[in-house]
């Protein structure tokens, strides 16, 4: 079974955030995606934007592109923080994170 399908997103819209406040500053999800997560000066992770900036605002949110969707669900599952959300765009459902059902 697929990411898409184990979660039910296919198609949908998804979003990503970081909740620093539990960032271990590990770096697992800048290896496992480097075009959506990044490392910066304090040690931290955060999402970048479609430019490539460095989202340092809190609960800010970077769209999933959709070939990177593994990679990213791949990154909240091995967190060791667990500070990786994945949510839903339409309705802000978190799909995978600490707080997806």
């Amino acid at each position: 079974m697929s990411v898409r399908q184990e979660s039910g997103t296919v198609g949908e819209a998804l979003e990503v955030w970081i909740d620093q406040d539990l960032c271990t500053g590990d770096g697992i999800c800048a290896q496992y995606a480097p075009e959506v997560f990044e490392l910066d000066i304090d040690g931290l992770a955060y999402v970048k934007s479609v430019d490539d900036e460095l989202l340092q605002a809190p609960g800010a949110t970077a769209p999933v592109p959709l070939p990177l969707l593994t990679d990213v669900v791949d990154s909240a599952k091995e967190c060791p923080g667990e500070c990786i959300h994945v949510r839903r765009v339409s309705d802000r459902v978190e799909v995978y994170g600490p707080d997806a059902e």
